[in-house]
């Protein structure tokens, strides 16, 4: 998400004058905006294209064709109806949803796989649609002129916080050179999102659907970080950081006692929650990562599209990321990082280490890597300060005609050199997809079955892709104890 927001920075230009009066539709009442509703749209049409291009959409016309249609029915009903809107099922494992101005709201099928109903989804798309509706994209566009960015620059920086939680707003502020962007971040809490969960209520009941699924949902997400914590305990890992739904949407037991008060507000007779059509709408939706975004199995990765494999030495891992793959050491002190090489810095390996690593000297050799073309080099290039930094690199030809950079890390000279075996043993793992890698390259699915006698301890023994009780459960909405009636439909992954 971050070369959205380089990208749009760049073309982003600054808008005169101290803004206009606009009526908020929720509130009745005007509000200085840097954002008519034209611009609103303009905007986020130009930042939808690259939201689209960053993680493209799940080709699943049907599933599209479910959430688009929910999001238009709550839509419908919403304070800015008239408004053309758009509702995006995006191919991410991330849990998250988010919204532009203009009518542009995005669901993750990462999210989906943790709700239990259509009721549930509901409340997801209302709470986006109430940023929308209360003009929030708008009104951070105008605080973040006030602080000197575009309000192209300003409203896609916050989607990209959205997305990556207030853990990654200092980050990404500094990229953008605002030190003010975290702080805006962080105060775009309370207020706004408390008053996007009574509006997903409202939009809840005003399609039938009971406004207490929106605490349903906070409390599937947390315990999908408490899932998420609990892991990483057992591993003697640090816990990870919040999912980024939650991480940008406060969400601590004051935020779940007012949203609790706020749906027992409603009183009437809300229609069926949509299980069995939710069930069957995801049934055979992907599961974690996708097969274009490589695949993540054990020890080992695979990457179907780009036809490449490789393995993690003994106590390492794979750490598969949007911009880059990464083969991390146990206490993550060192790794082996892969990347593919952009057309433009060349054809052949030597153009590519001119033109892309700028080395300032150094030596090439030329290897066969389990088959695969291969160049290493060794040498130096300068830094941005001038200072000569030692620079080792191997590229390889891949089996589709991409060429991989294969580059060690580490946070020190003497942990490099520690970590060189397993690093060399990475390296050499590189290889083009064999049969039996193919084979075990298969995506993994949602999919539905009868609740067994014996609970979901006989379920994590005779599910198909194996699963510890703990995840089951998560995934259908027991973590915290319980369990559905025998017989009942419930969630595995295959």
């Amino acid at each position: 998400m971050r070369s959205i927001l380089k990208s749009l920075m760049l073309a982003s230009a600054l808008l005169a004058g101290c803004g206009s009066p606009v009526v908020n539709p929720v509130s009745g009442q005007a509000e200085r905006s840097v954002m008519s509703e034209p611009a609103e749209i303009a905007t986020g049409a130009k930042a939808h294209q690259q939201v689209l291009q960053e993680y493209g959409l799940l080709p699943d016309p049907k599933l599209q064709a479910y959430v688009n249609n929910l999001g238009q029915r709550l839509a419908k009903l919403s304070h800015r109806q008239q408004l053309q809107w758009h509702f995006s099922l995006l191919d991410s494992p991330e849990i998250n949803a988010f919204a532009l101005p203009g009518g542009y709201v995005y669901i993750t099928r990462g999210i989906m796989a943790y709700l239990q109903n259509e009721a549930e989804l509901a409340g997801v798309i209302g709470h986006e649609i109430g940023h929308v509706t209360a003009r929030h994209g708008a009104q951070r566009a105008t605080r973040q002129q006030d602080a000197g960015l575009g309000v192209l620059a300003a409203t896609v920086l916050g989607a990209v916080l959205e997305q990556q939680g207030v853990a990654g707003a200092g980050q990404l502020a500094s990229d953008v050179s605002q030190t003010a962007a975290a702080g805006y971040i962080a105060s775009y809490g309370r207020d706004q999102e408390l008053q996007a969960d009574s509006l997903g209520a409202e939009y809840l009941a005003r399609n039938a659907y009971n406004p207490r699924n929106m605490i349903q949902v906070i409390n599937t997400l947390k315990n999908q970080e408490r899932f998420a914590a609990d892991q990483a305990r057992a591993g003697g890992r640090a816990a990870p950081a919040p999912n980024t739904w939650l991480a940008s949407h406060p969400s601590n037991d004051q935020r779940l006692q007012m949203i609790t008060q706020l749906a027992a507000q409603y009183q009437g007779k809300y229609g069926d929650e949509g299980r069995e059509r939710y069930l069957q709408a995801t049934a055979g939706m992907a599961f974690g990562e996708s097969a274009a975004q490589g695949l993540t199995r054990g020890a080992d990765f695979y990457h179907p599209a780009l036809g490449i494999a490789l393995s993690a030495p003994a106590g390492w891992r794979i750490q598969n990321d949007t911009e880059q793959l990464a083969v991390v050491s146990a206490s993550g002190d060192a790794a082996l990082l892969i990347a593919v090489a952009p057309g433009k810095a060349g054809k052949t390996h030597d153009e590519i280490i001119r033109n892309l690593l700028k080395p300032s000297e150094g030596r090439t050799e030329r290897l066969n890597l389990n088959s695969l073309t291969a160049t290493r080099f060794v040498g130096k290039r300068n830094n941005a300060q001038g200072q000569a930094q030692a620079l080792d690199a191997m590229l390889v030809s891949g089996p589709t005609g991409a060429v991989f950079i294969l580059s060690p890390a580490a946070k020190n000279a003497a942990t490099l050199q520690a970590a060189a075996a397993p690093l060399s043993q990475a390296r050499s793992s590189f290889r083009a997809l064999t049969p039996v890698d193919r084979a075990a390259a298969r995506p993994w699915r949602l999919t539905t079955v009868p609740f067994p006698v014996g609970g979901f301890a006989q379920l994590a023994r005779t599910s198909v892709l194996p699963m510890p009780e703990p995840q089951l459960r998560l995934i259908n909405g027991f973590y915290a104890g319980g369990q559905p009636a025998v017989g009942q439909p419930v969630k595995v992954v295959e």
